[in-house]
């Protein structure tokens, strides 16, 4: 009796497999960059406060502290940087929620089992917290000319202002991304992040240093901050810079380099735990 054996299915070498492969180049990042630009455009209520902040706060400085300050008129010209750097941080702030937030829904591993760098999750928060700031840094300067301001900069000063600006931005929102990595929850990200809203207030954005007590002129010569705000206030109004763009520059590239490696250590860390 014969018995009609079925043919067996055709052997594939592992080697006819194809590997699963990277994306090449920046393909990641700007999947990512893209994915969080949409999600900034879908989050109606923190785009209005991207941009009616940096607005809210030049009206309120100009025309109600303003007077108190300078009776002139001529505080616009001083407050325009600091209120730059104040609605950075505020727009940066936003990053940490954001990473907090993919932490805590588990998208996270998602991404872990696509063919992609996993840094490239933070570079698209990152990415598109600057380009909102940026967007923001030239609102304020729109309505700082509204309301007075009558910068003397020439062009190169413009250029650097504008990459010092956009290098502290980065700076500050790689910081944020680290502390969203850090915290536990969004909820817990934006409170930690809020510590860090106030050190415009404790340096010279808003008065000079030698209008401060004694004890706390120290903390607010030697911050971040101060040397950050004198130079692009400096560059704007053609004011002595001496070595202050030298440590403004300094800061921000410490803070950058800090906060690279520390958010590159949690993200590795807590998605291993996972």
């Amino acid at each position: 009796m014969n018995t009609a054996i079925a043919p067996s299915a055709p052997r594939v070498s592992s080697a006819t497999v194809p590997a699963r492969s990277h994306l090449r180049g920046v393909t990641a990042e700007a999947v990512f960059v893209g994915r969080s630009l949409r999600h900034s455009l879908r989050d109606g209520e923190s785009l209005l406060m991207a941009i009616m902040l940096p607005v809210m706060l030049m009206l309120m400085f100009t025309w109600v502290f303003g007077g108190a300050i300078d009776p002139s008129g001529a505080y616009v010209d001083y407050v325009v940087p600091g209120i730059i750097l104040t609605c950075a941080g505020f727009g940066a702030s936003s990053t940490a929620v954001y990473v907090a937030n993919d932490m805590r829904t588990g998208i996270i591993d998602r991404f872990r089992t696509m063919p992609l760098r996993s840094g490239a999750v933070l570079t698209g928060h990152v990415v598109a917290s600057v380009l909102r700031n940026l967007v923001a840094t030239a609102i304020v300067v729109g309505v700082g000319v509204l309301v007075g301001f009558r910068p003397t900069a020439t062009l190169l000063e413009w250029v650097a202002m504008a990459g010092l600006i956009a290098l502290y931005i980065l700076a500050i929102t790689y910081l944020f991304a680290a502390i969203g990595l850090a915290a536990g929850s969004p909820e817990g990200a934006n409170g930690y992040g809020f510590v860090l809203l106030f050190l415009p207030y404790l340096s010279s954005a808003f008065v000079p240093v030698a209008s401060m007590p004694e004890w706390l002129q120290p903390v607010a010569a030697n911050q971040p901050i101060t040397p950050i705000v004198e130079t692009i206030r400096g560059l704007l109004m053609d004011a002595p810079l001496d070595s202050e763009p030298w440590w403004a520059v300094g800061w921000c590239i410490a803070i950058l380099a800090v906060a690279v490696a520390w958010g590159a250590w949690l993200f590795r860390r807590k998605a291993a735990r996972r």
